[in-house]
Order: C-alpha cells, then structure tokens, then sequence
C-alpha cells in the first residue's frame, strides 16, 4: 500500500510539474507568435484559453508547496481543483471540437497543442491522481461555471467597451460575438450558426455535466483508496459551506 502511494505521489508531482512548464511556454510561445496569429501577441492574456492555463499553473504550484510541506488545504483546496480541472477542460474542448475545425492548418501549431491539449489532459490527469482527503459532494458540480461565467461577463463588458481582443475583432472567440448575424438569440446558416446565448447556455450545461462527470469519477476512486461511501447530498442552504 505504501508502494502504491508513493507512485501516485510521484506522478502528481510530474503531472504538476508538466502543467506548469506547458502552461508557462506555451503563453510564452503564444505573445511571441504575433498580432497575426490566432490568439497571439500582447492580447494573449485576454483570451480564456490563457488565463486558465495561468490558473491550472498556480494551482499546480501551490499543490506543489502544500506535498512537500505536507499541507492539507482539505475542501477549499478540493473544490478549486475542481474549478480548474473543469475551466481547463472547456479550453481543450471547445478548441478541439469548436474552434479548430475554423482555423484550418493554423489550429496545431505548437504552442495550441501546448495550451489546449497537453496542458488539460496533465491537469485533469493529475486531478484524478491527487489524493483527496475526502468525497466530493454532488453540489459542488456548480463551482465549475463560475470561472466560465466571470469571463463572459468579462467579455460582454469588453466588447460593450470596444475593446480589441486582436485588430479586427472586440470579442475573443466567435460565439461571444454579440454583434454577428445571430446575434443574442438568432440562428443562422453560418458561424457562429446560434446566437450568444445559446452559446453560453449550452456550455453552461456541458460544464455541470462535467463536473458531474469529475466528480463521479473522483469519488470512485476515493472509495476504492479509502472504503468509504459518497456523502450524502446537503440541503441548498449550506451549498456555500466549506468546512
């Protein structure tokens, strides 16, 4: 059994620490590649995909410090794993399966394998390795949509504000243009096809989902470490309650 967390120790910090040499070069690789190139130059720090790469990275450093001082940061340090695990998630989806099939030969360039593929797979990989002193609950799914929902807001304000995310456009991926054929509500026969709304709806939901998803499967795992069964849901009132 000691062997046994010993390797799981071992890979967390490997894991930890790809996250953070992915997550550093690839923001680095990403402002050098210039103005022209997706999600690139001086603007870099204004898309989502960068900023929850800068999240996982120090998540990953303080997880780091907290091993080998042999701290415990018990439910808070848990649900903001799963904060991140979730945020950067989403970055590695939607770039896969959204954004990507647009970009044509541009979409796998280096520094986006780095921060949309390798990155997340790292961070989620070592957020089912970490040892988590307890269960998760089925509430906590709805901490996931909190990073998502402040950059939409954050984003909404920019393009409301004029704000240029690159030369040409003042809003930072294609379904959070307010001001496309769409629109708020509309459907159309061409990107981004669904008005933002509908957007942030649907990826509202494939947040929970996943999270759900996250949760499921970190509780599995913490059963089969420690022989203890999932907690039981708790009333709405103590939702935000972290003891």
């Amino acid at each position: 059994m000691e062997k046994k967390k010993t390797g799981q120790t071992v890979a967390s910090v490997i894991l930890k620490i790809l996250v953070v040499i992915g997550a550093v070069s690839g923001t680095i690789m990403s402002a050098e590649a210039g103005k022209d190139s997706f999600m690139g130059g001086r603007a870099v720090f204004m898309y989502f995909t960068i900023q929850s790469n800068i999240v996982v990275a120090l998540i990953s450093i303080v997880g780091l410090v907290f091993m080998f001082r042999k701290m415990n940061g018990g439910r808070i340090e848990q649900i903001i794993k799963l904060m991140g695990a979730s945020a950067i998630s989403l970055t590695g989806l939607v770039f896969c399966f959204v954004l990507a099939p647009t970009l044509a030969g541009e979409a796998w360039k280096l520094q986006n394998v780095i921060t949309h593929v390798l990155v997340p797979g790292c961070f989620v990989a070592d957020f089912f390795v970490s040892d988590n002193k307890e269960p998760f609950r089925r509430e906590d799914s709805i901490w996931v949509v909190v990073l998502p929902i402040l950059y939409v807001i954050y984003a909404g304000i920019g393009y409301a504000n004029d704000l240029h995310f690159s030369e040409e456009t003042t809003y930072p991926y294609f379904f959070l243009n307010w001001g496309s054929k769409a629109g708020a509500f509309g459907f159309v026969n061409e990107l981004p096809f669904f008005g933002c709304v509908w957007w942030i709806l649907g990826l509202t939901v494939l947040m929970l989902l996943l999270g759900l998803g996250y949760i499921s499967i970190a509780n599995v795992i913490y059963n089969k470490r420690y022989n203890k069964p999932a907690p039981k849901p708790i009333k709405k009132k103590d939702w935000f309650r972290f003891e």
